[in-house]
């Protein structure tokens, strides 16, 4: 026996026929549109693109990480006794006298 939604969709084909409830048409939209282009049901477009986005979420590297870098390469720089205060930058500038 085949069940088949308003829209269309048979849910019967699907692993675990599951109604899912999204209340705005344009994610509704989007999620159709997905499972027509890959050719795969609702539910297996769905389930991919949520462990894709978990992926790369957990893949993220922490901006405190990135950054670690560029901080050691700052801390290596040699010391040059000079004060970067307003004086400083204004003569940088082209301000300073």
């Amino acid at each position: 026996m085949s069940i088949y939604l308003e829209s269309g969709i048979c849910i019967s084909d699907m692993r675990y026929p599951m109604a899912y409830s999204i209340k705005d048409p344009e994610t509704d939209r989007i999620i159709r549109e997905l499972a027509r282009v890959k050719g795969k049901p609702i539910l297996d477009c769905i389930r991919e693109a949520c462990e894709n986005e978990l992926e790369r979420e957990r893949a993220k590297i922490p901006l405190w990480e990135r950054l670690q870098p560029l901080v050691r390469k700052v801390a290596s720089a040699p010391k040059t006794g000079q004060r970067a205060d307003k004086a400083f930058f204004d003569k940088l500038s082209g301000d300073g006298q």
